[in-house]
């Protein structure tokens, strides 16, 4: 964990100054931006391993770009707001946020979740790294492509089923809600009817992908939970 990178994403220069002071007498190498876009640019270039991101920015507000770094990136992060209230919270929970601290806060706190959030991110070996393909038992899916095969045989998804499997292939073994893939398949608040939409989707996949759907191998339902992709 030493060493490790933290972004630090806030309009407020006084706030990511403190931050990254504090941060980096913990020996962690910061880097700084000050806006969405910004911060996007920082990661192509950069190699992160944390991301401290605040949600009312100019030019890219923090719910919009999580979703973007979502799409390619599975390092944490740690939603920094003066929003709290509970919807908020909720919301950038479900789009992919791991944590969130509410403004104002304390810089031992926020050292200390970061710490927390590297620990278990390390342990896991950071599920998906930003490689080409990930391989879990008769499934293959290649991530620039958009491709997934089993058995080496090529499966026709639609638009949204793919988007549902590039999901749970960047983190196997993760258990998702019905809301929390809502929100980051679709881009947008979870809307009425929205868990069943998701549970005909899964239905759809599995009967593309499983052996015997109605006892399925790697798509399954965690009861009162959600769904997970089972690790092979």
């Amino acid at each position: 964990m030493e060493n490790a990178c933290i972004l630090v994403v806030d309009d407020d220069k006084d706030i990511v100054s403190t931050l990254k002071i504090q941060l980096e007498k913990e020996g962690f190498r910061v880097f700084c931006a000050y806006d969405g876009e910004e911060a996007l640019k920082l990661l192509t270039i950069e190699d992160v391993h944390l991301i401290l991101l605040d949600i009312m920015m100019p030019k890219l507000d923090g719910f919009s770009a999580i979703m973007k770094i979502r799409e390619r990136q599975n390092l944490p992060i740690l939603v920094m707001s003066a929003k709290s209230e509970d919807s908020d919270k909720i919301l950038g929970l479900s789009i992919g946020a791991d944590d969130y601290i509410t403004k104002p806060f304390h810089s031992k706190e926020v050292i200390a979740r970061v710490k927390s959030q590297l620990r278990r991110y390390m342990q896991l070996g950071g599920v998906y790294s930003g490689g080409d393909e990930v391989r879990l038992g008769r499934l293959c899916y290649n991530f620039s492509a958009h491709i997934l095969t089993v058995d080496g045989e090529p499966v026709k998804l639609t638009s949204t089923e793919t988007k549902i499997m590039e999901l749970f292939m960047r983190h196997p073994g993760h258990i998702f809600s019905a809301d929390t893939i809502y929100s980051r398949v679709w881009g947008e608040p979870v809307a009425y009817n929205g868990e069943n939409t998701v549970m005909v989707h899964i239905r759809r996949i599995r009967e593309k992908i499983e052996i015997n759907p109605s006892e399925p191998e790697y798509l399954k339902v965690v009861w009162g939970i959600g769904y997970k992709l089972e690790k092979k």
